[in-house]
């Protein structure tokens, strides 16, 4: 493999990760910074997977495991990105004024042309107090439509029966207490 080929693929990849979320727009304008034990990249297959205390960081963003994946596609973006760890974890600022979108679970999956983040096996999703625990969460974030349950048996190390929730009161304006 060239060393150029293998630059490009590795410049290709990690420069996609602001597409991840709806994200902060001064993210895509921030360094990214990657740490790991190991980089194996594949140009003809065009993937690349980091291993060992993966911490990928980008503005606002950072996604942790220790084994992270990307996956071009033919138009050479970043199509897929599967971060596995006990506990993987994602977090962002998803727009100005909101407060951090955290994640965790042990599979934390980006499927970038649906816009849909898959969160599975000790699943839990946090923002402004509000919680959500599952085997499975499923998040569509252009449609913004959350689907918790159950995962496929046997692809979870704990397996959780019921959906937990916690959802804070909406704060009152001073208009809404009268």
């Amino acid at each position: 493999m060239k060393t150029n080929n293998l630059s490009a693929l590795l410049l290709a990849g990690v420069c996609l990760l602001p597409a991840l979320a709806s994200a902060l727009p001064s993210d895509s304008d921030q360094p990214i910074h990657i740490q790991a034990d190991t980089a194996d990249l594949d140009d003809k297959k065009g993937t690349a997977i980091y291993r060992g205390d993966v911490v990928i960081t980008q503005g606002t963003l950072k996604i942790t495991g220790h084994t992270v994946t990307l996956v071009q596609g033919k138009s050479g973006d970043v199509e897929y990105f599967k971060s596995v760890g006990n506990q993987a974890y994602y977090e962002q600022i998803p727009n100005e004024g909101d407060d951090l979108l955290r994640a965790w679970g042990n599979t934390i999956e980006y499927f970038m042309p649906k816009d849909t983040i898959v969160i599975t096996d000790q699943a839990k999703v946090s923002q402004s107090g509000n919680t959500t625990r599952g085997e499975k969460i499923t998040y569509n974030v252009k449609q913004e439509q959350v689907n918790v349950g159950r995962a496929q048996p046997g692809s979870v190390s704990q397996p959780e029966p019921r959906v937990h929730m916690v959802i804070q009161p909406k704060k009152k304006s001073g208009t809404d207490q009268e």
